[in-house]
């Protein structure tokens, strides 16, 4: 859904509308309970556009960049009074015949870059500043696949929002005035069974994705008895608008383990268009008729997390010193 009052992305936003990238980390911790590690984590927090720049510098057609999110645990250790209104952990969901599991995470960081070299190095700094007062929680290393297609042979990600679209969509707006321009953030590490998938027939699959498989052409199903993925993850509300989330998805597997996967990553102006795309996807619409991927894409994590802008984390940073 198009908002209103977005002319431009605000000046202190984090780099959310930064281009889809051919590499990148998402890096999932923990912080200790005890103060002297809350105000060392937040001191890394409070550099992380420096360290960005520091290794980014090597190679600026890498466009490496990093984004930051908080979990809910974490906020209220530091500002229990002060908080983006929708903020929440991840809520598990029980569907007939597939759940989403809620799992920990205190931070989030999104690593992008054209070189995963990049990422690496400024993960591998990034984890030594922030020492042993933090644990890591999940590590996926992702890769762009082709041309922007899943493991599953599928293009990803084509109904992103793009333009003044994209602010719109991604960004808190003025619903939420002291966290405008910050965004909620929900990730999922789903695992395939790429076996099981190569034995449906495409012309399924198709049906199955709401898309061709070739040429990615979107296949209308508003009148089939089973509403496919991109139908179940279209949000649209009694008045008819329909709400966009931004996907930065990323493939990521090892082949001699036979791990394949997709990591999940949505950046919503609101909370609950996530919450309600995925309960549409496990309990299904009609109940019952649930999204027929998950038969073959297994979720292993789920948590959520805010991206405030920068100056938002600043007094962040400032309580977490206190």
């Amino acid at each position: 859904m198009s908002g209103k009052n977005w002319d431009r992305v605000p000046i202190d936003a984090q780099s959310i509308d930064a281009p889809l990238s051919s590499a990148a980390i998402f890096l999932v911790v923990t912080v200790a309970d005890d103060r002297g590690a809350l105000a060392k984590v937040f001191s890394v927090l409070d550099g992380l556009d420096d360290l960005v720049k520091t290794v980014g510098f090597r190679d600026l057609s890498g466009r490496l960049s990093c984004i930051a999110g908080i979990g809910s645990d974490l906020w209220d250790r530091v500002d229990k009074d002060t908080r983006p209104k929708e903020l929440k952990r991840f809520e598990p969901i029980k569907g007939p015949a597939h759940a989403a599991p809620s799992t920990p995470g205190d931070l989030l960081f999104h690593i992008r870059s054209e070189r995963p070299d990049l990422c690496f190095e400024f993960e591998r700094i990034l984890l030594d500043s922030l020492g042993a007062g933090v644990t890591v929680i999940d590590e996926v290393s992702g890769f762009r696949y082709f041309d922007a297609r899943d493991l599953l042979g599928f293009v990803d990600g084509t109904a992103n929002p793009t333009g003044l679209d994209l602010p719109a969509s991604a960004l808190v707006g003025e619903e939420d005035a002291d966290f405008a321009g910050g965004s909620y953030v929900v990730v999922q590490k789903y695992l395939h069974d790429l076996g099981a998938w190569q034995r449906i027939p495409t012309p399924l699959q198709e049906k199955i994705i709401g898309r061709t498989k070739i040429d990615n052409i979107e296949i209308d199903d508003d009148d089939a008895p089973r509403k496919s993925h991109k139908s179940l993850a279209t949000i649209v509300d009694a008045d008819g608008n329909e709400f966009d989330i931004l996907r930065d998805n990323m493939p990521f597997g090892r082949a001699g383990r036979g791990e394949f996967g997709t990591y999940f990553i949505g950046y919503s102006r609101y909370l609950w268009v996530i919450e309600k795309m995925l309960q549409r996807m496990y309990i299904g619409d009609p109940p019952g008729a649930y999204d027929r991927l998950l038969d073959v894409s297994a979720p292993q994590t789920g948590t959520t997390f805010f991206a405030p802008t920068r100056s938002a984390l600043q007094k962040l940073v400032q309580a977490a010193g206190n």
